[in-house]
């Protein structure tokens, strides 16, 4: 068996890949784990569990549950709230484990199972693996300690957990949002209550689009990774700017008023610049990874704001803010972390700081994004390879060694196998849009032949 975890908890087609049998075998490890490390000592434990939309959550919710339920962990069920909601619930609320069913931005086939420590916090890498190593030792026979009697857990609904959701965002903000007007992308998501209600309540006008979740509808043709028609409606609306979530809102992408993207990047930038304003960006440091534009990092220099790299994954982000006490980090693609208010990725959160930024300087969103320039960039998701193979191939690495030499120091290669998705991401960066694309699309080819 591959590892289950990726990059962002276990990902699979639902009912395929991700079946009832393995939420529940999984929910049993984790509580078992968990409890060996001490999580759980001299008190009776107790889980928040929530979901995104998706039809195919409700039977994995159900199983999550059972499964929590018979290892003697007491269930509350907030329902379909965003993935930071219930990070920040199993915090807020003082409990030992948190659940979050979701596969983010995948298509409505596929679910997913995030599993958050107390605190609020993603768990560690070795912690996942043991997770796997006695859902194994389960799996295949191995007894384990089944409670009973007062022994099991016991399941309730937490109704609150919305507007206690909703009173956090708003505690934290700066400022207030009047005289703004926003789009709200909600990709028929998690967020499609939670955004509006508390951008509204920030005192922005709203204009909402993919806010109509049917379990079936969640990110088509909608959300972050389909801005099309939220760059339409801004410019329809005469709005200042457009957010866009993804189906468990924990990324944020934006519009400008003229319907021009605002990446991950470019929203990180000007958080920086308003955090190291307020005196709120600790070492006076900014984390991001290693798929942010090279524009970002001469940005950042040129405002004499430090710059720490690490691998791709918000919770690789996190460690390293974590570590050291950084306040801010983030990816590209829109997940964005503000440690003093969130311990995971917020996409309601950031999209209310950046409207905050603009509401309280007056500037449009098109001139605070200007303090970086991306460089022309090139991602291609090439499918159907063995992406195991993308660290030993020779004929792989000698394509990327000429490529390197190609660009020189305008530009640079990256790939990286994905961590929730079966394919390998091939990025290039060069000073012209042109090179970008054919050494991009070299080593694609390069990627299909020898890994296919």
């Amino acid at each position: 068996m591959g590892r289950l975890f990726g990059t962002d908890g276990v990902r699979g087609v639902a009912n395929a890949d991700l079946t009832a049998e393995l939420a529940l075998g999984l929910s049993v490890a984790a509580a078992h784990v968990l409890a060996e490390a001490g999580t759980f000592a001299g008190h009776r434990p107790t889980a928040v569990v929530g979901r995104d939309p998706r039809a195919s959550g409700e039977f994995l919710e159900a199983a999550v549950v059972a499964g929590l339920a018979s290892a003697g962990v007491d269930v509350l069920r907030v329902g379909v709230l965003p993935t930071p909601a219930v990070a920040y619930l199993t915090g807020a609320l003082g409990a030992d484990l948190g659940v979050m069913l979701s596969a983010s931005h995948n298509a409505m086939p596929d679910n997913g199972i995030k599993f958050f420590a107390r605190g609020g916090h993603k768990l560690a890498d070795d912690l996942e693996d043991r997770i796997e190593s006695v859902y194994e030792e389960h799996r295949t026979g191995a007894p384990w300690d089944r409670p009973t009697g007062s022994g099991v857990g016991r399941v309730s609904e937490y109704d609150e957990g919305f507007d206690k959701y909703v009173a956090h965002l708003i505690g934290v903000l700066p400022n207030r949002l009047d005289g703004l007007k926003i789009v709200l992308d909600e990709a028929h998501g998690a967020a499609a209550r939670v955004s509006p209600e508390a951008f509204a309540r920030a005192g922005a006008e709203i204009v909402t689009i993919g806010a109509e979740p049917d379990g079936l509808n969640i990110n088509d043709g909608c959300g972050s990774t389909h801005l099309g028609l939220l760059k339409q409606a801004v410019v329809e609306h005469g709005a200042d700017l457009g957010i866009a979530h993804d189906g468990d809102a924990d990324r944020c992408l934006a519009v400008d008023a003229e319907g021009n993207e605002i990446d991950g990047d470019q929203i990180l930038a000007v958080l920086a610049l308003a955090m190291r304003e307020a005196g709120q960006l600790r070492e006076n440091t900014v984390v991001a990874t290693v798929m942010s534009n090279l524009g970002f990092k001469l940005a950042m220099e040129a405002e004499g704001v430090h710059f720490v790299q690490t691998a791709v994954g918000d919770r690789y982000v996190l460690e390293a803010m974590k570590e050291h006490g950084y306040a801010l980090g983030g990816e590209q693609s829109g997940h964005v972390i503000i440690l003093d208010h969130a311990t995971t990725g917020d996409g309601t959160l950031t999209g209310l700081m950046l409207a905050a930024r603009i509401a309280a300087t007056g500037r449009s969103l098109a001139e605070l994004a200007g303090v970086m320039t991306r460089l022309p960039q090139v991602l291609i998701n090439v499918k159907d390879v063995d992406k195991s193979r993308v660290s030993t191939s020779a004929e792989l690495a000698t394509a990327v060694t000429e490529a390197e030499r190609e660009l020189g120091s305008t530009g640079r290669v990256l790939l990286r196998p994905s961590g929730t998705e079966p394919l390998v991401r091939v990025m290039v960066e060069a000073a012209d849009i042109e090179q970008a694309r054919a050494v991009a699309g070299r080593l694609a080819d390069v990627v299909k032949s020898a890994l296919g």
